[in-house]
């Protein structure tokens, strides 16, 4: 059972880890901070059954599920206001670093981007991203060898070009 100062240290200490994560993937402030209230909250819904030894890896799970039905629910939305005009399609070369490998992230599998920004922007180790995510040690090794892979290929189809 999760006390209420421990709860109050997970807010303090998590929040900005939980926020950056989310925000790599969504890119959009306001459904971040919506998506981190709700983790909160299920925290304290569900304070009687979390281990508070794992309270780290249960919020980032949360977190992982809430973007991925976030996703899901936004992908099926349209917004056309009437008599607005659909712009067209057309691709644009992108020069700058930063740009070209956030362009590549948000095309990688959510888990596989999950399993990327977990590692390689918030250091965890692969057993906590297998708790974070309900993945054993070999999925998340697979997952990460294939986003960096599907990045490194990407970047060097891109140099080509």
């Amino acid at each position: 059972m999760i006390s209420v100062q421990q709860y109050n240290q997970a807010v303090k200490e998590y929040t900005k880890n939980i926020f950056r994560f989310l925000y790599k993937s969504l890119r959009d402030e306001e459904a971040v901070n919506d998506l981190v209230q709700d983790c909160y909250l299920k925290l304290w819904q569900n304070r009687d059954s979390v281990n508070p030894l794992k309270i780290k890896a249960w919020l980032f799970s949360v977190a992982h599920h809430a973007m991925i039905n976030y996703l899901k629910l936004t992908s099926r939305k349209v917004e056309l206001r009437e008599g607005q005009k659909v712009p067209a399609v057309y691709q644009q070369h992108a020069f700058d670093t930063r740009e070209m490998l956030e362009k590549i992230l948000n095309e990688l599998p959510p888990v596989q981007k999950s399993v990327l920004l977990l590692r390689d922007l918030e250091g965890y180790e692969y057993k906590e991203i297998g708790e974070i995510l309900e993945l054993n040690e070999s999925q998340v090794k697979v997952y990460l060898f294939r986003a960096r892979q599907r990045v490194k290929e990407t970047f060097l189809k891109l140099e080509k070009v």
